[in-house]
């Protein structure tokens, strides 16, 4: 697939906040974009594999468009596996927004925008055309997928040393063109 981060190498984050794999892996994933290398861009997306999970791309394109991406991103995973809020239901998540210091009409308009809607069918032919099965997926410069289902023993958090080497193979390939 073509990637959106130019010269360097793009790794995509395939998620959905319902995901206990994805929860634990958050936080390691966090660690090691802090230690990102610089030739290395991350992209975040949320994966749809079936209807019921565009709720929770819309809140992610929602907090992205409103610039709170950032900030709020753990925060969602926090309130959906420990608070055990029903984040599908866009009332749960207009007081979401608004207890987490967003203003209601803004959140409004961006979680019901065009943009948003647009993102989210995206997201939806990206999860497709990657054939994503589970989450989390990581993909590395278009050509490269590793996910939980390939990690031995299942600890997610060992995704990111198989991530690290699939860097190296995609710098590897991108110097041999």
């Amino acid at each position: 697939q073509p990637v959106e981060t130019g010269d360097r190498i793009e790794v995509i984050d395939l998620f959905w906040y319902g995901c206990p794999a994805c929860n634990a892996l958050q936080p390691e994933l966090e660690a090691w974009i802090r230690r990102m290398p610089p030739d290395v861009a991350l992209r975040r997306v949320p994966a749809i594999l079936r209807d019921s999970w565009s709720p929770h791309a819309r809140i992610y394109y929602a907090l992205e468009q409103l610039k709170e991406a950032e900030r709020l991103h753990l925060k969602v995973y926090y309130s959906y596996h420990v608070e055990k809020l029903h984040m599908s239901k866009p009332d749960v998540m207009v007081e979401w927004a608004v207890k987490n210091g967003i203003d209601r009409k803004r959140w409004l308009d961006a979680y019901h925008s065009p943009e948003v809607d647009a993102k989210v069918e995206r997201a939806k032919k990206l999860s497709e055309a990657y054939t994503v099965e589970v989450t989390p997926t990581l993909v590395v410069d278009g050509r490269y997928l590793t996910s939980g289902a390939y990690v031995p023993g299942a600890d997610v958090r060992d995704m990111l040393p198989i991530l690290e080497d699939v860097i190296r193979l995609a710098r590897q390939n991108r110097s041999g063109r």
